[in-house]
């Protein structure tokens, strides 16, 4: 077990580098896979999560040639993948697991997906429901609902399927499949997720046709290998956005961060919150926004969160939690229940984490209301497990009043590698230590 020791910092200036975006990684691995010919794609996230991705399609006859920068991914076409000899691995990471079921329905052979005990609780019928309707056969614990998941690889048929709940996972997962079925498929959901699929599979030359911001037309087709460029991770520059923020007197840069409008929802809430941040040098990379990130220390207020803004903040839940407990007031986000089923059940991990420190915390079964504004104490935190609530901690530490322990920090890993490193930089005090 990895510990982490947080002697409270001075002002963060500078820029701070953060690795490319997790969830744009995973779909340029699993797309690059299934076109024809090469793709290589650079500046890649190599967190944990998106290896169990890149091993399972290497596990499915993949060539993967993999350099410290860059992928290159000698893709085999729609059913060009070969029968596993194992069970995949999927670790913790949900997204291998949903996004590879859709791939893997469509194929003609027999496959297994698995996780670590975290992900064998998180739910796995929001995908299966309809895959089934496309006519998969799969099977897995209570019916499906949670893995291990057995498939059996068919020819898909072609469906039209309202999603209850807006979810990237779920999209992804019915929209990768749907390349593989015999006709169009018509995907819909309540509300607009992410769409970093989307987006990729445009870039590898796959039309699609929307209906509205929330109904997605496809007809199979084959995908183009194209190189494409993975931009900074949003989710990963939140914690030192806000870092930048709660630390007095500290000016930051982050440069070449995604801004895809379903991602940053943050910082149209930080803003709200009276944020001194300003968005740089925008441009296109592979049908994706980037841009450069500057902050400034602010004083924040709290405020009413729209759920609207929460849905394009859904990953940064934990950080924002750690910017309301800096804010003068109170803080009531709401509309979240979904977090209760992720890495860790993040409501109610945040109101722990947070109750430690001195946060004044009510927890309720779909959010939490935060009154800020009281200096934080130190203290000994668990990250449970979660790699998000362990980061989120850590920043919280640094404008803490004495030192801070984080126990059980190696699942930082599964998506920021680095993240230690940048700590340890602007925070030179603080004391990594293994036992």
């Amino acid at each position: 077990m990895t510990r982490l020791t947080i002697t409270p910092s001075g002002p963060i200036n500078g820029e701070i580098p953060i690795p490319g975006d997790k969830s744009i990684t995973h779909r340029a691995v699993i797309l690059s896979a299934m076109a024809e010919g090469t793709c290589t794609i650079r500046d890649y996230c190599n967190g944990e999560d998106c290896f169990r991705t890149i091993n399972a399609i290497r596990a499915l006859g993949i060539s993967i040639e993999e350099k410290s920068t860059e992928l290159r991914v000698s893709g085999k076409g729609l059913r060009g993948f070969s029968e596993p000899q194992h069970i995949l691995d999927c670790g913790n990471s949900g997204t291998s697991m949903r996004l590879l079921t859709g791939l893997l329905t469509g194929q003609n052979f027999f496959s297994v997906l698995t996780g670590d005990s975290s992900l064998r609780q998180r739910p796995m019928g929001r995908i299966i429901t309809p895959l089934r309707q496309m006519g998969a056969t799969i099977s897995g614990r209570q019916g499906g609902e949670f893995a291990p998941i057995a498939i059996q690889g068919t020819r898909l048929q072609a469906t039209s399927y309202t999603s209850p709940i807006p979810s990237a996972q779920v999209k992804s997962s019915i929209l990768i499949a749907s390349l593989l079925a015999e006709h169009p498929t018509t995907f819909c959901e309540p509300a607009r997720s992410r769409d970093h699929t989307e987006r990729a599979l445009q870039h590898f030359g796959v039309h699609l046709d929307y209906k509205s911001d929330t109904v997605i037309h496809l007809t199979p087709s084959s995908l183009v290998a194209k190189d494409l460029t993975v931009p900074g991770d949003f989710s990963s520059a939140a914690f030192f956005i806000v870092a930048g923020l709660i630390v007095p007197d500290s000016r930051i840069t982050i440069r070449n961060v995604g801004l895809n409008q379903t991602r940053i929802g943050l910082l149209d809430i930080l803003k709200i919150m009276g944020a001194s941040i300003q968005i740089l040098d925008i441009h296109n990379n592979a049908g994706e926004p980037v841009g450069d990130i500057y902050v400034q220390s602010s004083q924040l207020e709290g405020a009413e969160i729209d759920p609207k803004n929460m849905l394009r903040a859904i990953d940064e839940f934990p950080i924002l939690c750690v910017a309301a407990a800096f804010a003068k007031g109170q803080t009531r986000i709401t509309g979240m229940e979904d977090l209760r089923v992720k890495e860790s059940d993040r409501i109610a991990t945040m109101t722990q984490s947070l109750r430690r420190v001195g946060v004044d915390v009510d927890e309720h079964q779909d959010g939490i209301v935060i009154r800020g504004g009281t200096r934080l104490r130190g203290t000994e935190c668990s990250s449970y497990g979660d790699h998000r609530v362990a980061m989120a901690m850590a920043i919280a530490a640094l404008n803490a009043s004495e030192t801070t322990t984080l126990t059980n920090i190696d699942c930082i890993q599964t998506s920021f590698p680095s993240f230690l490193n940048e700590f340890q930089k602007i925070a030179p005090a603080c004391l990594v230590e293994t036992s």
